[in-house]
């Protein structure tokens, strides 16, 4: 006899992000979202892979807000490395450069 399958529920944007919202919030386990809201443990995790915590189908929500805080304070950091790197690499080239011809300098006079 064959195996019977459950009928197929589809479920909409809204309760899909309410689900996900709730379960973040309370901390609830795929289990505990099951036995709450009817939805399998597969189904949750495909959900919050797909829709996540801030995933990616909400960054284009987050890129309208300047992101999240993490991207806001890496693109900072980044900014602020660009500025500041070729000033550090000039000097720092240039220290070497002026050590290596000192020392070549030397050993010819030797």
């Amino acid at each position: 006899m064959p195996k019977s399958r459950r009928k197929r529920t589809l479920y909409s944007n809204q309760k899909r992000s309410s689900v996900l919202e709730t379960a973040q919030k309370e901390g609830l386990t795929a289990n505990e979202v099951q036995k709450r809201f009817g939805v399998t443990p597969v189904t949750y995790y495909s959900w919050r892979r797909k829709y996540g915590v801030g995933g990616r189908r909400r960054s284009a929500k987050v890129r309208a807000n300047g992101g999240t805080l993490e991207q806001q304070v890496r693109s900072e950091v980044q900014a602020k490395v660009r500025e500041i790197l070729p000033t550090i690499l000039r000097n720092e080239v240039s220290s070497y450069l002026d050590t290596v011809l000192r020392a070549r300098g030397r050993a010819r006079r030797a």
